[in-house]
């Protein structure tokens, strides 16, 4: 069970994990050994998490998700299998972490009579510097 929070807890069935083989350095060790981890959680269909947060993990998830809602993640990190399913496990908590977060709620504000009027009185006065900044006229 990954326990993200406080009250979100998903349990061990709903993620998928699957052994590759990784590329990059490593030797002969690469050709014969499956380290790197592919991590799948099926979000769109997940009874875990709550309706609300979907978007927001989804827009988190990017391009890491699948049209059918499957969050799939790939750790090669590491050299052993262990390890990047740690990884992959704590990525996606992380994900979700994030996606819990609900942002602020903003109350559009007009700015006041008294905010204009000073911003056009220091507009003026900049504009007046500048002018004194060009060349004399001929008066």
């Amino acid at each position: 069970m990954i326990q993200v929070g406080d009250t979100i807890h998903i349990p061990e069935d709903e993620i998928g994990i699957t052994f590759i083989r990784a590329g990059g350095p490593g030797g002969q060790n690469v050709n014969k050994v499956s380290s790197a981890v592919q991590l799948r959680f099926d979000m769109r269909n997940s009874p875990s998490l709550p309706e609300r947060m979907k978007p927001r993990l989804a827009r988190i998830a990017g391009s890491r998700l699948t049209k059918d809602g499957v969050i799939v993640l790939t750790a090669t990190r590491f050299r052993t299998q262990e390890a990047n399913r740690r990884d992959a496990v704590a990525r996606l908590a992380e994900m979700i972490e994030q996606a819990s977060l609900q942002p602020k709620f903003r109350v559009p504000t007009r700015p006041s009579l008294g905010e204009k009027r000073r911003r056009l009185d220091s507009k003026g006065k900049r504009s007046g510097v500048k002018r004194l900044r060009g060349t004399p006229s001929d008066e």
